[in-house]
């Protein structure tokens, strides 16, 4: 495999195997900021090595946390809520991770000195005020003013005050940002949040960190109050479903085939990839499943499908699938009749604009499509066979479009050339070893 780009000329062959992914990304980010805020060691094994949770490790490092790496377990001594050293004219780079950027923030509401975080190009242009809000109104104060994008600098504040958040949009980031200011600030923080993952929730109570969820129909109310402290804590990090979505998918599309998932994160704000999946024929099955840390884990099982049909998604289901959409996309384009898609535009607020770039690839691939600011319709072709040559490159580097093109040389067939393969490092380092080893992928 060549260091700007890839080339697949061969579909793989029939398999059944079992494997492992990396460790889930959310809970990995997770664990490493709050074991910053923690007393003493803490340690996580399976811990993603991607460059995503990478940046959010260097910035610690730059803020006085010590982490070092023994094996495959990572240690992280805390030094306490509100313990890093701010020193002047500090500047922290998220990289490409808009959950860095985004719940580092808040983290630093009291620092008395500005720290500058930057990013790269593509998170440079994601929307921050979606978090420099509701922050603003905790007491933190933002440079340039009323700026929405990096870079920006934040100063922190001695009178910082607890708010009432509505977040309407179903991020996880969102809610978690101020769930995560909530340490720094005396009083009761009050959420009012659409569905969306409930990591955060789950480690907080798992830490006793004090905080009360009522769940409704749509939203759900969190109020949460500052600790005293956090005790050091360790983790075993699952398998991250967004990784293995890819597999899943590589395992449908192809023929005779079956895999086992080993010690996947299921936990249910997650589970909408594989609902959606079966909604459209696929027979995918959960087994072995155990709580860990109030997280649900477990093997997911799938095999080949000959007889995919189209689905009119729910958009309950959106927030429990946003990361996985670009692959259920691919499964569409081979099933029987149209898909429907609505109220994505959540999708346009990650690495790239996955709408339209899922689309422009779905139409390079022969597949009819009708694109919305916020949906998608997919007019499947169950016969759907690639013969033709396709070049993949100016999708701004987004690991997911990468997978998606990859999946489909290796299950559809032609012959794809595929540039910046390294943004798989942001989420998922092992994916081509993965390929290569389990299931003798022909990548150059």
């Amino acid at each position: 495999m060549r260091s700007n780009y890839l080339v697949i000329k061969n579909k793989i062959n029939k398999f059944k195997k079992k494997i492992n992914v990396d460790g889930d990304k959310s809970l990995s980010i997770r664990w490493v900021l709050l074991a910053s805020q923690a007393i003493g060691i803490s340690k996580a094994s399976n811990l993603l090595k991607s460059e995503d949770v990478l940046s959010a490790i260097n910035c610690l490092k730059k803020l006085g946390v010590k982490v070092k790496f023994i094996k495959n377990t990572c240690l992280i001594e805390g030094r306490g809520i509100n313990g890093f050293k701010f020193k002047k004219k500090l500047i922290l780079n998220a990289g490409n991770s808009g959950t860095v950027g985004r719940l580092i923030l808040p983290l630093l509401i009291k620092s008395p000195n500005k720290i500058k975080i930057i990013g790269d190009q593509s998170l440079s242009k994601r929307d921050f005020s979606r978090v420099t809000k509701p922050l603003s109104k905790i007491g933190a104060s933002f440079f340039p003013i009323n700026k929405s994008k990096l870079p920006i600098s934040i100063l922190g504040s001695d009178y910082l005050r607890p708010i009432n958040f509505y977040e309407n949009m179903g991020s996880a980031q969102c809610k978690t940002c101020v769930m995560f200011a909530s340490l720094n600030t005396p009083g009761e923080m009050k959420i009012i949040a659409h569905k969306s993952r409930d990591h955060t929730e789950l480690m907080f109570k798992n830490l006793k960190i004090p905080i009360k969820v009522t769940k409704g129909k749509k939203v759900d109310l969190i109020k949460v109050s500052s600790p005293k402290l956090i005790s050091n804590f360790n983790i075993k990090v699952p398998g991250d479903i967004s990784s293995a979505s890819f597999f899943i998918v590589l395992t449908i599309l192809s023929k005779n085939s079956e895999l086992i998932l080993k010690h996947i994160n299921l936990n249910p704000s997650r589970l909408g990839v594989i609902k959606i999946l079966n909604e459209m024929g696929a027979k995918i099955k959960t087994t072995n499943i155990k709580n860990y840390n109030g997280e649900k884990c477990g093997d997911i099982y799938v095999k080949s499908v000959q007889n995919l049909k189209g689905i009119n998604c729910p958009s309950s289901l959106n927030s429990s699938a946003i990361d996985e959409f670009l692959i259920i996309f691919l499964v569409a384009c081979k099933a029987k009749g149209i898909s429907y898609f609505k109220n994505l535009s959540e999708l346009d607020q990650k690495e790239s604009p996955r709408l339209k770039l899922g689309s422009k690839i779905l139409n390079m691939m022969g597949i009819k499509t009708k694109l919305t600011k916020s949906s998608i319709k997919i007019y499947g072709n169950p016969n759907l066979s690639l013969n033709k040559h396709f070049v993949i490159k100016n999708y701004l580097k987004d690991h997911r479009i990468m997978a998606l093109c990859t999946i489909a040389a290796l299950t559809l067939g032609g012959t794809w050339k595929i540039f910046d393969p390294k943004s798989i490092q942001t989420s998922f380092p092992s994916f081509f070893k993965i390929l290569k080893e389990n299931f003798k992928a022909k990548i150059i």
